[in-house]
């Protein structure tokens, strides 16, 4: 004969059961008999009434579980019936990182091409938009990946943008082409220092159209060019058109961008012209253009990169931001009778109307044609090899008394270097 006792708590032994001649019989503890099961069927309850269980998967937050996407994916076969198939692994795991991207330590040495995918999700579901924590994951990106994250921005005309979003702005680097026109900046900008920075020094074409700059703010710009040799040395195109308070005293320092192949200085207070363009001619060998360039037609300058999409979400985001001070404003026009009278924001598109009314100041250097003509004779050929060395001689002292040039430094320079 055997026993099964089943026990739920201390004080509630419960039924215990006896099995004897193949048959199941319950014990009354109480009256110290034994009742045959079949006689009384009672249900057995594994749990007490009133128990419920609630199967719960995945549990989150309503608004959680909203943003997040479903596993699978639903498509239509030709007949018109519903087909679902789930979603690879990858692209799960991708989008569990995306919603965390601000938590990663470190993306160095982390493949590109995943790289671009998880920049591609997390922009989709606006990460970098977030005030804190997109600011950090937007660094863990340009750290690792520079020009790829972003090699060109335009910022034309998105002064509002470039207020809210100004740390964001800084993170990216390796930038080769960056248009700050119609900002009104100013000298003291922390974007303008920021500039000078090495973060920047890959900057090839910069545009700083009517940006009320003058001579203090292109001395700030150009001293790591001119005394240490570095900031802006690759600049190769250069905007400073529509700044009234630039003058001959602001072109001098523009003359430490040795590199330089275009620049515009129309629309500026200079007073001596004829001497300026003699003078940048000779200096840095930049001509005047009587001609419109196109270096400086502003179309050509777009965002590119990764984050092409993140810079138009701050721009929509900042205009969100606008559009209920304009409704209240128009509303109560309304109410009290009045008509809104039109007052546009002065954008480029007058201050290049002003431009072209006033003289064109557009240089640009000279293209070398290499004419290659069959040399008759060996003699000729020892003759232009003793030359090129002459020249390479003079060009290395020529260097060499500019740096002995550079080292007299006035007290105005060193005071700048020492913010730095």
């Amino acid at each position: 004969m055997s026993y099964c006792l089943h026990s739920e708590s201390d004080w509630d032994t419960g039924p215990i059961y006896v099995r004897e001649n193949g048959k199941l019989h319950v014990v009354n503890q109480g009256a110290g008999g034994v009742r045959n099961v079949t006689a009384e069927t009672r249900p057995f309850r594994l749990f007490s009434r009133g128990f419920s269980v609630e199967l719960c998967m995945n549990r989150e937050d309503d608004r959680a579980r909203r943003q997040r996407t479903d596993h699978f994916i639903f498509t239509y076969t030709k007949e018109g019936n519903l087909r679902y198939s789930a979603k690879s692994l990858f692209s799960l795991v991708l989008g569990y990182i995306s919603d965390n991207v601000d938590h990663i330590d470190s993306l160095i040495g982390f493949p590109e091409q995943i790289a671009e995918k998880l920049f591609s999700a997390a922009e989709a579901r606006q990460k970098f938009t977030e005030p804190v924590t997109g600011l950090r994951a937007l660094q863990k990106f340009t750290e690792a990946y520079g020009n790829l994250v972003l090699c060109s921005l335009c910022l034309r005309n998105r002064y509002l943008v470039i207020s809210e979003k100004l740390e964001e702005i800084k993170s990216f680097r390796e930038l080769t082409c960056l248009d700050l026109s119609c900002c009104k900046l100013g000298d003291e900008h922390e974007l303008l220092e920021h500039l000078t920075k090495e973060a920047l020094s890959s900057v090839k074409q910069l545009l700083l159209k009517d940006n009320s700059l003058s001579d203090a703010g292109l001395r700030r710009m150009t001293a790591p060019v001119r005394v240490l040799k570095k900031g802006l040395e690759n600049l190769l195109v250069l905007d400073l058109s529509c700044n009234p308070k630039i003058t001959d005293v602001g072109i001098g320092y523009l003359l430490s961008f040795k590199k330089l192949n275009c620049l515009d200085i129309s629309g500026t207070g200079l007073k001596d012209v004829s001497a300026v363009i003699k003078r940048i001619q000779t200096q840095i060998g930049l001509v005047h253009s009587k001609v419109p360039l196109k270096e400086f037609d502003h179309s050509n300058c777009k965002t590119e990169g990764w984050a092409e999409q993140t810079i138009l979400q701050w721009e929509q985001a900042v205009m969100e931001t606008i559009k209920p001070q304009d409704n209240l404003r128009t509303a109560a026009l309304h109410f009290y009778g009045k008509t809104h009278r039109i007052q546009e924001v002065v954008k480029c598109k007058l201050v290049e109307a002003e431009t072209k009314a006033c003289e064109s100041l557009q240089f640009y250097k000279e293209k070398v044609q290499n004419c290659h003509f069959p040399l008759k004779k060996e003699v000729a050929g020892s003759h232009d090899l003793k030359n090129s060395k002459k020249r390479a001689l003079a060009e290395h002292e020529r260097e060499r008394t500019s740096k002995q040039k550079h080292l007299c430094l006035t007290v105005e320079d060193w005071d700048l270097l020492n913010t730095y």
